[in-house]
This record gives C-alpha cells, sequence and structure tokens, in this order.
C-alpha cells in the first residue's frame, strides 16, 4: 500500500461519514450530493432511485414517513437517528473506481432500529469521490421497526 492508496482510503471513509451525518440530521440534499449525477441508491426489496434527484425524492419521502426531516429553521423537535457504520472493507482501490462493503446499525432515541450491510462502489467525479452505486442490505430490525418505510417484507 502506498501514500496514493492511503488518501483515497481517507477520502472514502468522509464520504460515508458525510452520507450518514447528513442522513442522521435529515439534510436529504447532502445526503443524495454524494452521490454522481447518475448514481444509484439500491435498498433491496425496497426501491431503486437513480440519479440525485430520485434519491432525494425517495429519501425525502421516506424522512416524511418517518419524521426524520430537518426542520427548516433548524431547531430540534424531529426524532434522534444516529448510524454506526463499523467494519468497513475495501476490496479494490484503484486511482478512481473502489469498491467496498460495511456493515450498519441504524439507532433511534430508545434503541437500536435496524441494520444491515452497505455494498458500494465509488468514482471520482473532477476530484471528489461520490457513490455510483450504493446497495443497502437490511439484514434484521426490531418489533416497529421504521425500517417499514424503506423495504417491502
Amino acid at each position: 500500500m502506498n501514500v496514493e492508496e492511503l488518501l483515497v482510503r481517507e477520502l472514502v471513509r468522509d464520504l460515508y461519514a458525510r452520507y450518514n451525518r447528513s442522513g442522521d440530521k435529515g439534510r436529504i440534499d447532502e445526503v443524495a450530493a454524494c452521490f454522481a449525477e447518475d448514481g444509484v441508491l439500491e435498498v433491496r426489496n425496497g426501491f431503486e432511485a437513480i440519479g440525485r434527484e430520485q434519491i432525494r425524492d425517495a429519501l425525502g419521502e421516506i424522512a416524511r414517513k418517518n419524521g426524520s426531516l430537518a426542520p427548516p429553521d433548524g431547531r430540534s423537535g424531529r426524532s434522534v437517528v444516529r448510524h454506526l457504520v463499523a467494519s468497513l472493507l475495501f476490496e479494490s482501490v484503484g486511482t478512481d473506481r473502489v469498491e467496498s462493503s460495511a456493515y450498519y446499525t441504524v439507532f433511534h432515541v430508545d434503541a437500536p432500529d435496524h441494520w444491515g450491510t452497505y455494498r458500494d462502489v465509488l468514482v471520482k467525479v473532477d476530484g471528489e469521490w461520490l457513490f455510483a452505486r450504493r446497495t443497502v442490505d437490511v439484514d434484521g430490525s426490531r418489533e416497529g421497526s421504521a425500517k417499514a418505510s424503506i423495504v417491502v417484507s
């Protein structure tokens, strides 16, 4: 491994963090901006959105259903959501394409809500790493989980 690969890995970690922090704060536009213009977000057994506009619309609908949109005035009052990402694995690292996967758990104010695996293809666009494709597998959830708003059982 060389310094360039280490830099790519850190930039990918930063993208993971920006995606999840933006989602936790209900900032759907910021989440969509983590994708390439023609990027794909697939939630298995849920939906597939292609392009930033469809991704924004799909996530906005989910956030409206479960009350996790950030209020326009920035005040709190929405539900608490926190993503924990672990075991990030770099399957391939190139100068303009990365394949990776990680486990995630979504916590709500009172308990873990659902958990699963991210499988990602990232590309470098104008010097910035973005998701070309993110596939989200939901492996499990607690009873009454908010994941029902994203996954068709």
